[in-house]
């Protein structure tokens, strides 16, 4: 009889393990493994070891002189600074009227990260603010504010009045670490300025994202959606805290929703779509996938100006070629394997619970155009689900099934590298921290207990955890 309960209760234990490995945040993936130190994070073809300045912006290995070609002149139009229409050169004209900036790498530096403005910059330069209103558009995404439309658009061409500007003020907040060490975190308060077309409203929704970095997508984007899938767990199944969902967006080639995968909510489900999305909102520009003007009821400059520029501004041939480049874009590989801090950090990593949405493993798949892509062992350290942030980073603007207090797990790969490429250490979806630390202590909901463990270490397993996470 005890051998037979023995072993009833080695199967019950065996049946539980397995329903954890279904149910989204499998054990394999947040246990410790050692396979996971490797300096391949883009996998085998699209990893590179540079590491300077230049290192977000570099090709996959190999590339045939075909699609070198086109990565090049996708690296053209990338950094192009777009002029208004009529120009001498048609295919590069129609700027605006209302915009952000003038080009893909005005926000995108070196194809990196964005930034808050500092001290003496008067407007955001790698920064914008999404707007909208209560209820949700024809396809389920965020209602566009009735006079604003859906982003603040803070330049216009001569005659267009810009829409207005960000005034974002800070507030400290001290804490305490555990060993007594003191540390303060800053919170951003914004107020909108010199608004050319009427007050926001009581009823706007607004919020604030920094530019991301954009090499490794095309990586993301062929990901299985199914593994995505697998790792979901919106009921909490397994009682670990951790609720991780998908969000499901509008296609508007398929006319369809898809899984979202991409974006600061995941409230896009591919790169060309993404790129279309900015060439509209951020530079005022024109495609088959967006072809009308980022103009409004009530911006009467701005709908005079649309006469100028042949449509679609972008043409297809070069909407495929800056996505194809966008997608070629290589990720840095993982510095110091060896070093012994790095080492205890990752460990720290993994016992905090970290990886259970910095997933660092993911396989591709086998749909990518590009042979590279397919069938590779990544390490981004994403999951790309939806997760409950708390009420710190809370935005409270929905967007398709995200809810105000959710934000895609950001990938971390390359994220030591910021401050060489883009001359800063300022983290988040709005840029509020000013390093990596700040940046775990903002974590709240889902989250909140990876913070309590870190806020619990001492100020050597905390640096630790930072030199991990600076080598990825």
């Amino acid at each position: 009889m005890k051998l037979k309960r023995l072993i009833l209760a080695c199967f019950a234990v065996l049946t539980a393990l397995i329903i954890l490995m279904i149910q989204g945040g499998s054990m394999a993936q947040q246990s410790f493994d050692v396979a996971n130190r490797t300096p391949l994070s883009g996998g085998q073809a699209a990893t590179v070891t540079k590491a300077t300045k230049t290192a977000f912006a570099q090709p996959i290995k190999n590339l045939d002189r075909q699609r070198r070609r086109v990565f090049v002149f996708g690296d053209h139009l990338f950094n192009t600074q777009w002029v208004q229409a009529p120009s001498s050169v048609a295919t590069l004209d129609g700027l605006g009227p209302l915009f952000n900036r003038n080009s893909c790498t005005g926000c995108h530096v070196r194809d990196g990260r964005g930034r808050p403005p500092l001290p003496h910059e008067d407007r955001m330069l790698s920064k914008l603010i999404r707007l909208s209103i209560s209820g949700q558009s024809e396809e389920g995404g965020p209602l566009p504010h009735p006079v604003y439309g859906g982003q603040l658009q803070e330049q216009g061409l001569l005659g267009v009045p810009p829409e207005g500007r960000t005034q974002i003020t800070w507030t400290e907040e001290p804490g305490t670490f555990a060993d007594g060490q003191s540390f303060s975190v800053r919170r951003p308060h914004y107020a909108f300025k010199d608004l050319a077309y009427g007050p926001l409203g009581e009823e706007v929704l607004f919020s604030p994202r920094v530019a991301p970095a954009v090499f490794g997508w095309g990586l993301l984007e062929n990901v299985p959606q199914a593994d995505i899938l697998q790792q979901a767990d919106p009921d909490d199944q397994d009682g670990d805290g951790i609720s991780g969902r998908p969000n499901y967006v509008w296609d508007v080639v398929k006319e369809e929703k898809q899984l979202g995968r991409l974006g600061w909510k995941a409230n896009q489900p591919n790169l060309k779509q993404q790129i279309a999305g900015a060439f509209n909102g951020d530079i005022g520009l024109t495609t088959s996938l967006f072809p009308k003007p980022s103009c409004n009821d009530g911006q009467s400059n701005c709908l005079q100006e649309t006469q100028f520029g042949e449509q679609p501004e972008v043409s297809d041939e070069f909407l495929d070629k800056i996505t194809t480049y966008m997608r070629l874009l290589a990720v840095p590989a993982r510095r110091n394997i060896d070093g012994g801090p790095e080492q205890r950090g990752e460990k720290l990593f993994y016992q905090a619970q970290c990886a259970t949405c910095h997933t660092p493993k993911m396989v591709t798949g086998k749909t990518s155009e590009h042979p590279e892509f397919n069938n590779q062992v990544i390490h981004p350290y994403t999951d790309l689900l939806l997760h409950d942030m708390g009420p710190g980073l809370a935005d409270h603007r929905p967007d398709f099934e995200a809810d105000g207090q959710e934000w895609r797990t950001p990938p971390l790969w390359g994220i030591g590298l910021v401050k060489m490429v883009n001359k800063h250490t300022f983290f988040l979806h709005d840029g509020r921290a000013r390093n990596i630390t700040e940046a775990v202590l903002w974590h709240g909901g889902e989250a909140q207990a990876s913070k309590e463990r870190f806020l619990q270490m001492s100020e050597k397993d905390r640096t630790d955890l930072v030199a991990f996470l600076s080598a990825l």
